[in-house]
């Protein structure tokens, strides 16, 4: 049993180290904007991002992505047994669950201390068949924090948080 704690350790040591490092941004919020698509056809082109690293505990973070004036998203970050997982929890004003909410997967083992690339799991592409092959990329660098969705392998959206206050 020791040595089964300690192969799931090791195994997601570098997961929980970004976990370690984003979790000291807890309490903080920050502002930042979209790069990618530029398109100011898209959605979220030319809306104010702000995101709010808001609930921590050592098992999950909670931070709440508002764009523009909706509020209905936020990131789960969350050590399991699995390794870290990334969510995305979708809520109508109310606070009811949307119909296409907790999407997200695992990350895989190329993640590390200041980047973390969340594999799109099985309930993800039941749910979002087209979204079966995104990677989500979330990473802590040059006093920035990057947001990053690849699907099948091409740039789907990229947004980019000041984090240097």
């Amino acid at each position: 049993m020791i040595f089964a704690t300690l192969i799931v350790s090791c195994t997601h040591k570098p997961a929980n180290s970004f976990f370690h490092e984003f979790s000291q941004f807890c309490g903080q919020t920050f502002e930042g904007k979209t790069v990618f698509p530029d398109d100011p056809g898209k959605d979220f082109a030319g809306k104010k991002l702000v995101m709010h690293v808001a609930k921590c505990t050592d098992s999950e973070i909670r931070v709440p992505f508002k764009v523009g004036e909706n509020t209905s998203r936020t990131w789960v970050i969350s050590r399991t047994d699995k390794g870290l997982l990334l969510k995305h929890d979708h809520r109508h004003a109310d606070g009811t669950p949307d119909e296409v909410t907790m999407y997200g997967g695992y990350a895989n083992s190329q993640s590390s201390a200041f980047i973390a690339h969340f594999e799109a799991d099985e309930a993800t592409a039941k749910m979002l068949p087209e979204a079966k092959t995104n990677v989500w990329t979330l990473e802590i660098k040059n006093k920035q924090f990057i947001y990053y969705l690849k699907r099948h392998n091409k740039p789907r959206y990229k947004a980019v948080f000041d984090i240097s206050k």
